[in-house]
């Protein structure tokens, strides 16, 4: 056996008035008892070389525990909870085996498909837990056409939201992009603009264009100007269209706060 399970409660209650050095003796006994799957020698000089012991006080120790916790049946020290478990670790191990055998004999047909070609892991070793997970690869590198800062603050967007970089993610945030006329960084830097974990053109859509977004920005910024004002700038629009272009924006306000564009 490689495993087995360890009860913390059953095993602190049972042995809490134990020393140091009993305590430390028991572990190793049982330890090798489910190695070996099989009860301790019947010779106790036997069992006290098995585990290390090299003083007095450590072979001592061995005879209080086989004296309070094994018995002696057919040559050799036996425990009782140590037996329990390896026969139901060896009745799980002959289910599998008798089940992976059923699987192979069974004659083929066409709806089983490639399903008993392979056995799987849990087979080998009943006591330990199959990987029943099957996720799309970790994507660590930043895709094509997308720069090495857009890429890091995605990342960092993403393991704050606690939602991992696979490639199913990116083919599903790149499709989106493509729907609302976006390169694949400008849908990534509105994501990160907005704290977005994951990408909808549709979103993009309900949220205004782009040019109602600027406009009602300027009117904010100039709100307090008596006369009108022309404000003229070069708009990188890099992060929407992948292309930049000049774009006039036209700001009027009057005396009273009231604003107009």
């Amino acid at each position: 056996m490689n495993y087995y399970e360890h009860h913390l409660g059953d095993y602190a209650q049972a042995t809490a008035h134990l020393t140091f050095l009993e305590d430390a003796a028991y572990l190793r006994m049982i330890r090798k008892y489910y190695a070996e799957e099989s009860p301790l020698p019947g010779d106790v000089s036997a069992i006290q070389r098995l585990i290390g012991c090299r003083t007095r006080e450590e072979r001592k120790a061995v005879d209080v525990v086989l004296a309070e916790f094994f018995f002696l049946e057919g040559g050799h020290w036996h425990n009782k909870r140590c037996d329990q478990e390896i026969a139901r670790f060896r009745e799980k191990q002959d289910k599998a085996r008798h089940s992976a055998n059923a699987r192979w004999s069974k004659v083929p047909t066409q709806s089983d498909g490639n399903a008993n070609a392979m056995r799987t892991h849990s087979e080998g070793n009943a006591h330990q837990s199959p990987v029943t997970k099957h996720q799309s690869p970790v994507i660590n590198t930043p895709p094509e056409g997308v720069s090495e800062s857009v890429w890091k603050d995605f990342l960092s967007l993403r393991k704050t939201k606690r939602a991992t970089v696979t490639k199913t993610a990116m083919q599903g945030i790149e499709r989106e992009a493509q729907k609302a006329g976006l390169t694949l960084q400008a849908a990534l830097q509105e994501m990160c603009a907005r704290g977005w974990t994951g990408f909808k053109a549709e979103w993009l859509q309900k949220k205004g264009s782009y040019h109602e977004s600027l406009t009602r920005t300027g009117s904010s910024i100039f709100g307090g100007v008596r006369h009108e004002r022309e404000v003229a700038g070069c708009v990188d629009q890099e992060n929407l269209s992948g292309n930049a272009r000049q774009l006039r924006i036209e700001v009027v306000t009057d005396v009273d706060g009231g604003t107009g564009s």
